[in-house]
């Protein structure tokens, strides 16, 4: 990778920051689309390990980015990149997103009665579940749709109605993905 390249992660990253409002899974689709398909940085799988790995992990689910800059960093040249690639994407997903929440948090305390700022938070609200879902949808589909995947697709629609019509704990739906997965089932 030249620097071009390296410059051209960190702005990409950048800008992903404030796109990031539920989060940095939230921008995942668009880190697929970019360092997947449009740049060949990373393949499918790894792309996918980057993400497993860091939700499973305790911690900010944050992590994901920097595992990507690493594998980024190892795909183009071997530990030293690695390091460089990890840096590179968290400072680029974290710096500007967190100067602006730290900004906007202190107007918005100050002046949390009005109603621009109740507007707001209340429409961001299906902006957020929309990025969410084109993350969950990103990560079901990698495997692909043939009839092979059933259970795959057959365990994502009853953990989705589960969340969405009952009370049951998600590190419960975790455990029972856990299991089926330890036995090969999905």
């Amino acid at each position: 990778m030249s620097a071009t390249d390296w410059v051209s992660l960190l702005l990409h990253f950048l800008a992903l920051s404030m796109l990031s409002v539920g989060g940095a899974i939230s921008v995942a689709p668009d880190i697929h689309r970019y360092l997947v398909e449009e740049k060949r940085w990373l393949l499918d799988p790894q792309f996918n390990a980057s993400i497993s790995i860091a939700q499973a992990a305790p911690g900010p689910n944050v992590l994901f980015i920097a595992l990507m800059g690493w594998n980024v960093g190892m795909n183009a040249g071997g530990t030293a990149l690695a390091l460089l690639g990890t840096a590179v994407c968290m400072v680029g997903i974290l710096a500007p997103s967190s100067v602006v929440t730290y900004l906007t948090s202190q107007w918005s305390h100050r002046n949390r009665d009005r109603r621009e700022v109740r507007a707001f938070k209340l429409g961001m609200t299906p902006i957020v579940i929309a990025l969410m879902a084109a993350t969950g949808w990103i990560l079901a589909t990698n495997q692909g749709f043939s009839i092979e995947h059933w259970p795959s697709w057959l365990v994502t629609l009853a953990a989705t109605l589960l969340v969405w019509r009952t009370k049951l704990h998600l590190l419960w739906l975790l455990a029972a993905g856990a299991v089926l997965g330890w036995f090969g089932l999905v």
